[in-house]
């Protein structure tokens, strides 16, 4: 148990974007084959943006400001 503790902080230490991105893969495949490929798009699309919310949220980011940015010369 002790040996597979240290290979798990080793990966995540030194191989932690590749490691997040295998996961992420073998996720979206298993949406993919169980779901099909639309549907599987879909829900790493709400991912996606879920993550950018949350991120903008975490740094303290103005949506409003960026909301009206983006459609002041429509409006």
């Amino acid at each position: 148990m002790k040996m597979l503790y240290k290979l798990f902080q080793e990966i995540i230490e030194n191989h932690r974007g590749k490691a997040v991105g295998a996961i992420l893969g073998l996720a979206f495949g298993w949406f993919a084959i169980s779901y099909g490929l639309f549907k599987a798009l879909f829900v790493s699309l709400c991912v996606s943006i879920g993550y950018f919310v949350g991120k903008g949220v975490d740094q303290s980011f103005d949506f409003r400001e960026a909301f009206d940015r983006l459609f002041r010369d429509r409006w």
